[in-house]
């Protein structure tokens, strides 16, 4: 197995396709490259059917997949703004690929699961591994999958949601000679390959784990017997006068969706919005169904806690698991230089941890990722595949 990543920051679409593709023949170093992510800024989506016919040229062999992103990501460098294009290329020996696209109307129905299977063309039994990208206009991305888990409850799926549009039908999903303007694409791999996930949602808990004693739907009625808008008041009674300060912006609560719990695990946590609150009830409606005697925790999230957490995560994967050889950055387009104030922050910290390893990705509308073994659709997040043999 062989991984090249490269980024260009050329303003025309097919010499920037040129430059990154020398410097990856360069990196792989004879080896030949079966797979190919191609990630555009806005400034290159008019050249996406040019790109792919360049690319089609010089690697005849190669399934190509890719899509339009807000910031580009490349050579472990992130690329925020202006014209940038990077190109990611595996040589996969013993691997075996496939790959579809789909729009929403092509949705096989949520319990249709040899439709779901069909859809993304292997068996469960091949233990694939799944890379996503979805237009966010045209496709319902949880609705996808949702699906896909059901399909291949094990195999681990990530990705994002194109970005840097601002209306359906500006960005650009690629699939090998195909530019679409809607749906999703999906790249199956299996054999000899394996992919770690890392899911950094830049939260850090307060108060303490607690149960879910009555709820309806989204709405939580009661935590620990008690209202959850005066558990909310003393936590923040109990806080310093900076996170009492986060509480009134950053505030979210993180869930756990295991069906059975080892032992507290914050990182298995899913961090959804608090998108209401009622003052007569002291009940608060979330960004996710809740369910009986789960456990929650409220969190925050600053750029000093996002970084913790990346930091924490990428420091366990290096001690749990051999260094990748080549991996994708999935990130919110609310973190970059934006949230952390310097560029090259969260390739950076890989490199430092994890690397140097090839890395390519953009910055996305939604990262898609696993969380206590269940796929979600998240936000504000970095979202890592590491592929190793």
């Amino acid at each position: 197995m062989k991984w090249a990543s490269f980024l260009s920051r050329k303003p025309d679409v097919v010499e920037a396709f040129l430059e990154v593709a020398g410097a990856v023949e360069q990196q792989l170093n004879g080896h030949p490259a079966q797979l190919l992510l191609v990630f555009l800024s806005p400034h290159h989506a008019s050249g996406a059917e040019r790109m792919a016919a360049a690319a089609a040229l010089r690697f005849p062999a190669a399934l190509l997949a890719g899509c339009t992103g807000g910031g580009i990501i490349g050579g472990a460098r992130e690329a925020e703004s202006g014209p940038a294009l990077s190109l990611t290329a595996a040589s996969l020996p013993g691997v075996e690929l496939s790959a579809f696209h789909v729009e929403m109307t092509g949705l096989p129905e949520g319990s249709d699961v040899s439709g779901w299977q069909r859809l993304a063309g292997c068996s469960p039994a091949c233990l694939p591994k799944l890379i996503l990208l979805a237009d966010p206009f045209t496709i319902d991305a949880a609705t996808l999958v949702t699906g896909l888990d059901r399909a291949y409850p094990a195999a681990p799926k990530i990705g994002g949601l194109a970005s840097g549009g601002r209306r359906p039908g500006e960005h650009r999903l690629l699939l090998g000679q195909q530019v679409h303007r809607s749906g999703a694409i999906g790249v199956c791999l299996w054999g000899d390959v394996e992919v770690d996930t890392v899911v950094a949602q830049g939260c850090r808990a307060i108060g303490h784990p607690m149960i879910v004693t009555r709820c309806r739907e989204n709405l939580l009625l009661e935590l620990d017997c008690g209202k959850p808008l005066e558990v909310l008041a003393a936590i923040h009674s109990s806080l310093g006068a900076q996170d009492r300060d986060l509480m009134q912006h950053s505030l979210f609560v993180g869930l756990d969706m295991r069906e059975n719990r080892v032992e507290h695990d914050p990182s298995e946590f899913l961090v959804r919005n608090i998108v209401g609150a009622n003052e007569p009830s002291g009940s608060l409606a979330v960004g996710a169904e809740l369910r009986p005697m789960q456990v929650v925790q409220f969190v925050l999230r600053d750029a000093r806690t996002a970084e913790e957490d990346l930091r924490r995560q990428l420091e366990r994967q290096s001690r749990s698991a051999a260094r990748p050889e080549g991996a994708l950055l999935f990130s919110c387009t609310g973190r970059g230089e934006g949230l952390f104030g310097r560029p090259d922050h969260d390739t950076g910290l890989f490199e430092n941890l994890l690397g140097p390893a090839p890395l390519g990705g953009f910055f996305c509308n939604g990262e898609i990722g696993p969380v206590g073994g269940t796929t979600f659709l998240h936000g504000y997040t970095s979202a890592f595949a590491l592929f190793r043999k």
